[in-house]
C-alpha cells in the first residue's frame, strides 16, 4: 500500500460514533447554507424493505432531530408496492420516467442516481440503497457528518462488515473478485476503501454536478475515481457505521454486474481527459517548503501521416 494511501487511512477513516448527533445539529446550524442536506433511495422492487428504511430516517433525523432536510425514493419503474409503501412511510416518491422526460430513461441504478439531482436541492447529496435490513440511522449521520464538520472533505463513503447469510464477512463478493484489484492496480490511492462499490455514501453537490454518471452497476466505481481525479484523496473519506444486511443477488446477477464494473474501468483507463493536467512541486521559501501547481500541456498533435499537406508533400 501507498505511504499516502496509509496517512490516508489515519486522517480519513472515521467511526459513526465519531460524531454524535448533536454536534452534527449544531454544525448544520452554523452553516445552514452549505449543510442542507438530501437523501437518495434508488428502488425497484423494494416494497419488503423501503418502508422501515424511509421510516427511520424521518423518526431519527427529521423529527428527532433536524439534520435531513429531504427524503426522496426514486423509483424506477417498480411492479410491486414500492412506490405506494415509501409514500406511506413519508418519502416523496418521484418516478424515474416523470424526470427530464425529454430524454427517455434507461435502465440502471446510475441513471436513477443522476435524474435524482434534478429533483433534490441539498448542498448535501446521500444515497442510501433500497434493499438494507435491520436499517440504522447511523447509515446517513454517520457518512453526512464528515461533510457538515470537515470543510476539504467532499466525498464519504460508508464502510461495513457485510455477512454472507450467516457467514461474516464473506459479503461483497463483486467487490473482492473484481474491483478491489483493478482499484489497487490501476488506482493504487484508492486502494484504502473497504467497500468502494457500497451504496452508502454522501457527497457535496457541487462535486457531483462535475461528474459523469455511468448508468447501470459501474456508477459507485466510476464516481469514486472521477472523484479522486476531480478533487484528490485528501477530500475523500470514509466512515465505520457497522454491519450492512441486505438481499444478495444469484450467480448470474453478479456476472453482470462484475461485467459493467470492468467495462467503466476501462473507460476510465482509456479517457486521457481523467488524468488531473497539474503538477505540484515544491520550492523552498523563508518558513518551509511551499507548493506550487503548475498546469500541464496535455494536448497532442496527430500523428503527421494524418495532415493532409504531409501526405501530399511525400506523394509529390
Amino acid at each position: 500500500m501507498l505511504e499516502e494511501v496509509e496517512r490516508w487511512l489515519v486522517s480519513r477513516s472515521w467511526s459513526a460514533a465519531d460524531r454524535p448527533l448533536e454536534r452534527l445539529v449544531a454544525a448544520k446550524a452554523r452553516d445552514p447554507r452549505r449543510g442542507s442536506v438530501s437523501v437518495v433511495l434508488p428502488a425497484l422492487n423494494e416494497e419488503a424493505t423501503v418502508g422501515a428504511i424511509v421510516t427511520t430516517i424521518r423518526r431519527e433525523l427529521m423529527e428527532k432531530v433536524r439534520l435531513v432536510d429531504e427524503l426522496v425514493v426514486i423509483d424506477s419503474g417498480s411492479t410491486d408496492a414500492t412506490a405506494r409503501v415509501a409514500g406511506e412511510a413519508g418519502a416523496r416518491v418521484v418516478h424515474r420516467d416523470a424526470i427530464l422526460p425529454r430524454i427517455p430513461a434507461v435502465p440502471g441504478k446510475g441513471e436513477v442516481l443522476w435524474r435524482s439531482l434534478l429533483v433534490t436541492s441539498g448542498d448535501i447529496v446521500c444515497f442510501v440503497d433500497a434493499d438494507l435490513k435491520e436499517f440504522s440511522a447511523d447509515f446517513v449521520s454517520g457518512i453526512v457528518g464528515p461533510l457538515l464538520t470537515e470543510p476539504d472533505v467532499q466525498f464519504v463513503k460508508a464502510m461495513y462488515d457485510r455477512p454472507f447469510g450467516d457467514t461474516a464477512g464473506q459479503g461483497g463478493r463483486v467487490t473482492e473478485l473484481v474491483a478491489r484489484p483493478l482499484l489497487n492496480l490501476h488506482w493504487p490511492q484508492l486502494a484504502g476503501f473497504v467497500q468502494p462499490l457500497g451504496g452508502e455514501y454522501a457527497v457535496r453537490r457541487s462535486l457531483l454536478e462535475q461528474l459523469p454518471f455511468p448508468v447501470g452497476y459501474g456508477v459507485e466505481l466510476g464516481l469514486l475515481v472521477d472523484a479522486l481525479h476531480t478533487v484528490g484523496l485528501d477530500a475523500l473519506a470514509q466512515v465505520d457505521v457497522g454491519v450492512r444486511k441486505h438481499r444478495h443477488q444469484d450467480g448470474q446477477a453478479l456476472g453482470r454486474m462484475a461485467a459493467a464494473i470492468y467495462r467503466t474501468a476501462q473507460l476510465r483507463l482509456s479517457r486521457g481527459h481523467l488524468v488531473r493536467p497539474a503538477l505540484t512541486q515544491f520550492e523552498r521559501g523563508e518558513n518551509g517548503f511551499v507548493p506550487r501547481t503548475h498546469t500541464v500541456d496535455t494536448a497532442e498533435r496527430p500523428p503527421m501521416r494524418e495532415i493532409e499537406e504531409y501526405v501530399a508533400r511525400r506523394a509529390a
